[in-house]
């Protein structure tokens, strides 16, 4: 079997299954195990797939139609132009969350430069590190630090942060409990759906990704109130207070943000114009004076 014909019997496959990006997940698999580019495929679409390939292509396409991610079968997912390890422990890194990860990159010339001339950063709810590590990846001069509760989640974070070379210190913690230091950028993306609309999520977001990583409470707050109320003891001032947020979360946030004293409060918006990005400055020591 070529790959070609391989690539277009799984497609027809995936899609009988109901599978909705049944194209880009055949050609996902198919370049994981054979290790082709779209350049190299559009040259060897024609190779013969060797019989260690086409079997692990076929037991990979078998879990696929069992609507299990593609990227817990492949155990890779890309974010920020970076791949990163993921298994059933962890959110899977999607393209929504680039948004909190540019917004940052954006405004890090306007945090406030340490004496010891690194800026810290700690992710809270960090999960497969992807934003902590896409940021230390991005810039010079950040240390980096992520928390979360879940223990099976920081190995995945650890061996991401092996795997793309960074330095940085994981903690587990359940939420500020064990932060003990102060930071010049808190950034979270903490659980916020809504609890009775997990169970109308797509099957293979509420079968097969934790819902620890997903339950944000009754109203999908929980975990922002509990964040924004005590962040500013760990922000020094002038510090930056980032979120990723639901689609229609923009203006609650804004709200506890601005209830909790910060300033420059802003609500950025994804490709698609849904709320995505919440962002808010602790004072510094002038205007808090």
């Amino acid at each position: 079997m070529t790959a070609q014909e391989w690539l277009r019997k799984a497609s027809v496959a995936l899609e009988n299954a109901k599978i909705t990006d049944a194209d880009s997940d055949a050609w996902l698999m198919l370049s994981y195990v054979t290790g082709m580019s779209r350049m190299e495929y559009t040259l060897k679409r024609d190779r013969c797939l060797s019989a260690e390939e086409v079997c692990s292509l076929s037991k990979m396409l078998e879990k696929r139609k069992q609507h299990i991610p593609v990227q817990q079968i492949t155990g890779e997912a890309w974010f920020m132009g970076y791949p990163f390890w993921v298994n059933e422990n962890v959110l899977i890194p999607r393209m929504d969350t680039e948004v909190l990860v540019e917004a940052v990159l954006t405004r890090l010339a306007s945090v406030p430069l340490p004496k010891n001339k690194k800026r810290r950063i700690l992710d809270m709810c960090t999960g497969s590190g992807c934003i902590l590590l896409s940021l230390l990846k991005e810039t010079n001069g950040l240390l980096g630090t992520g928390a979360d509760i879940s223990e099976e989640a920081l190995c995945v974070a650890r061996q991401n942060a092996d795997r793309l070379e960074c330095k940085a210190r994981f903690i587990r913690s359940d939420l500020w409990e064990n932060i003990d230091d102060t930071y010049e950028i808190i950034v979270s993306n903490p659980p916020y759906i809504v609890r009775n609309v997990i169970l109308t999520l797509d099957a293979e977001v509420r079968d097969h990704e934790p819902l620890l990583a997903l339950d944000g409470g009754e109203d999908g707050l929980d975990f922002y109130r509990k964040i924004v109320a005590d962040a500013r003891r760990f922000l020094v001032p002038g510090g930056l207070l980032a979120f990723e947020i639901g689609y229609d979360q923009g203006q609650a946030l804004t709200e506890l943000l601005n209830n909790a004293g910060y300033n420059d409060i802003e609500i950025l918006k994804d490709l698609a114009g849904l709320d995505r990005v919440a962002l808010g400055w602790k004072a510094d020591e002038q205007q808090e004076e």
